[in-house]
């Protein structure tokens, strides 16, 4: 049998063929092998790239967090040694010798003692030494005696620029090792509880209209307080023993904004200070009205707080307030005026009112109080009732 003969081209084309699939296929595979060698190294720049920002930004805050911290320590408060003075009268040399001296002791508490300072033997002062650093049961992480000495000499500094007719001014202030004491003028005439207790006992007679012009001297500095300083100040501490009378009996108010230097102060035994303060630890501008409406109150009946009189019987409410207002909603209020001062049917028509306006004062709820400067305008316009 013979077999069928091929052409070279019919031999050669299977190798072709062979060849050209061959090649058409060879090619893909350095192809792909590049595509993903390409998205690596992008994939490297990208992250590479996000480190180098990230990093940047966590080293751009840690430098801007130091130069911060580092400002701050060069400028903050520093702790002042000695006296400080803001009157030109008061050498400091003399001021500081003169607080080593055997004192006169004008009064005292739990938290400050008072004395009388002469300098030079022809200027007399009121010397007050606080004792602000005990911290009693505060831990030393939550605040430490430096931040508080700072915090305290920033207050006191505050107070120093406070400039007003019915303000005690802040002459000068001394950091001790344990405590401020603080400079202001010596009034002899002594505060409205003393005026008060001599009234009590008949050895000083303070007409109704004394005793008007005392609370709207008053109330103003409370304006002055609490509408054009900025920040606003609050009193915390407002009662008979901190309102200083002249000769003239102009009043004039102490211990501004002190009480808030003062952890261990007891404000409870006071009898003027509002409910909100004990019921919630809240104190504002409407806190301070309260305790100006007991003293209202105090002026009007000519009797303290803490008379007994005031825990007898369920008519008197427990409190002078209280009485003052079961009066006033009775229309008895008369019988709750001071004796002494009931002359004038005039007077007595302003006193009647001044009532009013002290029951307004005193009301549980602190929206329900008068603000300071509608009281200024209140007691101005009594005389016209």
């Amino acid at each position: 049998m013979a077999w069928p003969r091929h052409s070279p081209i019919s031999l050669l084309l299977p190798l072709l063929l062979l060849i050209t699939t061959a090649s058409s296929t060879q090619p893909q595979q350095p192809s792909h092998r590049h595509h993903t060698t390409n998205n690596n190294y992008f994939r490297r720049i990208l992250i590479s790239i996000s480190l180098g920002i990230a990093t940047g930004l966590a080293a751009a805050f840690l430098l801007a967090s130091l130069l911060r911290f580092l400002f701050c320590y060069i400028n903050r408060t520093p702790i002042l040694k000695g006296p400080v003075v803001f009157s030109p009268k008061i050498q400091p040399k003399s001021h500081l010798s003169s607080l080593h001296q055997e004192l006169p002791l004008l009064g005292s508490n739990s938290n400050e003692n008072y004395h009388k300072l002469l300098l030079e033997e022809t200027l007399p002062l009121a010397l007050k030494r606080l004792n602000p650093f005990d911290i009693g049961g505060a831990s030393p992480e939550s605040q430490s005696k430096s931040s508080l000495k700072r915090e305290t000499q920033h207050q006191l500094e505050l107070l120093a620029g406070l400039r007003h007719r019915n303000l005690m001014s802040l002459r000068a202030y001394i950091r001790e090792p344990d405590r401020f004491s603080l400079v202001y003028d010596y009034v002899p005439t002594g505060s409205l509880q003393d005026a008060m207790d001599r009234v009590r006992q008949s050895q000083l007679q303070l007409s109704w209209e004394v005793r008007l012009h005392v609370a709207l001297g008053i109330v103003k500095a409370l304006r002055y307080l609490h509408f054009e300083c900025a920040p606003q100040i609050l009193h915390f501490d407002l009662k008979p023993t901190n309102v200083i009378l002249d000769a003239e009996f102009e009043p004039r108010l102490t211990d501004c904004g002190l009480s808030g230097l003062l952890p261990n102060l007891d404000r409870a035994s006071s009898g003027y200070n509002a409910p909100e303060c004990f019921q919630n630890c809240r104190y504002t501008d409407k806190s301070d009205i309260f305790s100006f409406g007991m003293i209202m109150a105090v002026l009007l009946t000519g009797r303290d707080p803490k008379d007994p009189f005031f825990g007898e019987g369920e008519a008197t409410g427990g409190s002078l307030g209280c009485w003052l207002r079961h009066l006033q909603q009775a229309g008895e209020a008369k019988e709750a005026l001071d004796k002494s001062i009931i002359g004038e049917e005039g007077e007595e028509d302003e006193m009647l009112m001044a009532v009013r306006i002290a029951v307004v004062c005193l009301s549980d709820l602190p929206q329900d109080r008068p603000s300071s400067d509608e009281l200024v305008l209140m007691l101005s316009q009594l005389h016209s009732f």
